[in-house]
């Protein structure tokens, strides 16, 4: 197990020393992540193609011919190579040597791509695939990546949490995030949007933590592994957005999750209320707050799915149709159109989060209501240009 207190004295350390925001050397992670994950996915779709891991339409999708899957594979390439990338930068070098984040996150990363190309190819069923998500998560909260700390907004402190508390928290949480973004994959271009639009709020808030916060060691993992993940979402997007030619799979959906959990974990679950103080609380949860007004609609699409299929007596891994995705396709939105309007509606709601630590609470609040106006006004543009239909009935009674 990591030793934090090790980490925190050199930390101490580190501060003294008034480090400079590494501003463009994240940038550079990722945009290297970008085009590695760009050139790498055709070779993933001609090997996709070659071992058979290919969707073939069914009844529930959205695609009407088989498409490649594994894309998920030419993402983790890219964050590989970024990560690596970054261990050559002195600006950044200093986030692999006071913690075990990154190699947490990766071995973690490499387990569940394995889980992904496994299910992406012969198929696996539920309790298998939620046995190997655990067991990503457990090993990446085992190697030093976990909750450290939780607010406690009653007494206005931080509760230190135990190796066990700390582990299954982590396990919990992650397996959400990771089957959050695992439901919300079923239309072209939809999981890798809302994944860079995820991970570059969570950039843009470790950045302004690394100012407000001297250079805090503990906020480098988070920001380089949410650069390297948007990153990879950004190269993607060209190969997915409608039409796609391939699509992420398994393997690329549970790596998103799987990485925004621990972008969130990094940054949320180590800063002790002595960082901020009490009335700096919104800046202390932010990062939480961030990742849960991001993945809102895709886990208010998963709790719904699941009470759906209770309700009609099947299992809650049973596929089916009425996903929000397939709800906005049947009011007359194209899949270019949803997977747009649904990039807007996290947008506004990552803003809001992110907004609010960042910039003035009134600026953000008004930008944040006209978001969500225009939001509702572009969703229901389709269903406002219906006509009612004329009854037939009154045509029959005058004929009469």
């Amino acid at each position: 197990m990591f030793d934090h207190t090790a980490v925190l004295a050199q930390q101490n350390a580190v501060f003294s020393q008034g480090a400079v925001v590494p501003l463009r050397e994240l940038m550079l992670v990722l945009l290297v992540s970008a085009v590695v994950t760009l050139l790498s996915t055709g070779g993933v779709r001609v090997l996709a193609i070659k071992v058979g891991a290919v969707a073939v339409p069914r009844q529930r999708d959205v695609h009407v011919k088989p498409i490649p899957r594994w894309g998920g594979l030419g993402m983790y390439f890219g964050v590989m190579v970024a990560v690596l990338f970054a261990h050559q930068l002195p600006a950044l070098r200093r986030g692999f040597e006071f913690g075990a984040d990154i190699p947490a996150v990766l071995i973690a990363g490499t387990i569940i791509v394995l889980v992904g190309m496994i299910d992406d190819r012969w198929g696996l069923d539920a309790l298998t695939k939620l046995s190997g998500q655990v067991t990503a998560a457990l090993v990446m909260a085992l190697l030093g990546l976990s909750w450290v700390v939780i607010y406690n907004p009653f007494s206005q402190t931080t509760v230190v949490l135990d190796t066990v508390q700390g582990v299954v928290g982590t396990i919990a949480f992650t397996v959400v995030m990771i089957n959050a973004m695992n439901f919300v994959d079923g239309l072209d271009g939809l999981a890798a949007g809302l994944g860079l639009i995820a991970s570059t709020a969570v950039l843009v808030f470790t950045i302004g933590l690394l100012y407000s916060q001297s250079g805090d060691v503990n906020t480098y993992p988070p920001a380089m592994l949410a650069a390297a993940m948007a990153g990879a979402c950004l190269g993607f997007l060209p190969h997915n957005f409608h039409p796609a030619r391939i699509f992420m799979g398994d393997t690329g959906s549970m790596l998103i999750g799987l990485m925004l959990a621990a972008c969130s974990t990094g940054a949320s679950g180590r800063i002790p209320l002595t960082g901020y103080g009490p009335r700096d609380i919104v800046g202390l949860l932010s990062p939480l707050l961030l990742v849960g007004a991001v993945m809102f609609i895709p886990v208010l699409d998963l709790v719904l799915a699941v009470i759906r299929r209770l309700r009609a007596g099947v299992s809650f891994s049973t596929p089916d149709k009425m996903h929000l995705h397939h709800r906005l396709l049947q009011i007359g939105h194209s899949q270019r159109r949803v997977a747009l309007l649904i990039y807007l509606w996290v947008g506004v709601l990552a803003f809001g989060a992110v907004g609010s630590s960042l910039m003035d609470r009134r600026v953000v609040l008004l930008m944040f209501g006209a978001g969500l106006i225009v939001a509702l006004v572009v969703t229901a543009v389709p269903a406002l240009r219906r006509r009612p239909v004329k009854a037939p009935a009154d045509d029959a009674e005058h004929a009469a």
